[in-house]
């Protein structure tokens, strides 16, 4: 998908319109799962795919051998967010627009309320270590992340999250840095230094199910490349851009040396969970009391 004038409505739509039918609505379950309950290891109201809970011991981690999928689909999820742009709506933002923006009092509201009810952000690292080895989490844990490198991201976000003590992780989309309302070299690297994780979200947001030959180097190694020339870190978490993925791109993503990758709203695949964590899409419709309902229901 070719680069679109930045700030444009018609980017807004081309670049995050298809995730919007991914995402999952508020108050909702996109899984038929039950709600599993756990002392500091995971958060209240989390829910498991086919298997019971996890041994509650917030001891060191006890898991020995090698975390099937099985093992990993088995332990409850992880409460995932993902934001997009925080500004105030305008006359140009559309129906399907406004879905992708938050307004800044909205999301000074939800980082509060996240903070007022105990919850602990955790980042790509801590969530791999959990899957993998039953490593315990903080009480409460969540993930909060931003896509797609807008500036607003880092003027309006970064303050509220620093307030707080949260730490994020920015995806982004290398074609946009330094372009008028997206973050620049300097920005992203300030992030990275300051604890934040950067992540990958391909060169121009191409859909990965549309890959083919150098596809692959275009959209991903080169750009992964680039933030680590930025970041002096190895970039090692990718978000599909619209949440999009096919089971083709899993090997294409571990050769290029990630260890996970990112889905939206939809179900994870049974043979690779770590390449297709589920995120919500924190909706610009929603009260506060509505993202939390969103948070308790969704995972």
């Amino acid at each position: 998908m070719p680069f679109t004038k930045p700030g444009s409505h018609f980017f807004l739509l081309a670049a995050l319109g298809l995730s919007f039918f991914a995402c999952s609505t508020p108050d909702k379950k996109t899984e038929n799962t039950p709600a599993v309950s756990a002392t500091p290891v995971v958060t209240a109201g989390a829910k498991t795919e086919q298997a019971p809970a996890p041994s509650t011991q917030t001891a060191a981690p006890t898991d020995t051998e090698p975390a099937t999928a099985a093992t990993i689909l088995a332990r409850p999820q992880v409460p995932i967010l993902c934001y997009h742009q925080i500004r105030e709506w305008n006359s140009h933002d559309g129906k399907v627009g406004k879905d992708y923006i938050v307004k800044p009092h909205e999301f000074r509201a939800q980082m509060k309320m996240l903070a007022d009810s105990g919850y602990h952000t955790i980042l790509p690292d801590q969530l791999q270590d959990y899957l993998t080895k039953g490593t315990p989490l903080p009480s409460k844990p969540i993930m909060l992340t931003f896509d797609d490198t807008k500036l607003d991201q880092y003027t309006v976000a970064k303050p509220e999250l620093d307030k707080y003590g949260f730490k994020g992780v920015f995806f982004i989309m290398t074609v946009s840095i330094g372009r008028p309302n997206y973050m620049t070299k300097e920005q992203i690297k300030e992030l990275s230094d300051a604890g934040h994780v950067i992540g990958s979200h391909t060169y121009d947001h191409h859909n990965v199910k549309k890959y083919e030959g150098k596809d692959w180097i275009t959209q991903i190694e080169k750009p992964t490349k680039q933030l680590e020339a930025i970041t002096g870190k190895p970039i090692k978490y990718f978000a599909y851009p619209f949440g999009l993925w096919r089971p083709e791109a899993i090997p294409e993503l571990k050769k290029r040396g990630f260890d996970a990758a990112y889905i939206l709203a939809t179900k994870r695949d049974p043979q690779d969970p770590l390449f297709t964590i589920r995120r919500i899409i924190a909706s610009g419709y929603w009260s506060t009391k509505g993202l939390h309902n969103s948070i308790v229901n969704s995972f």
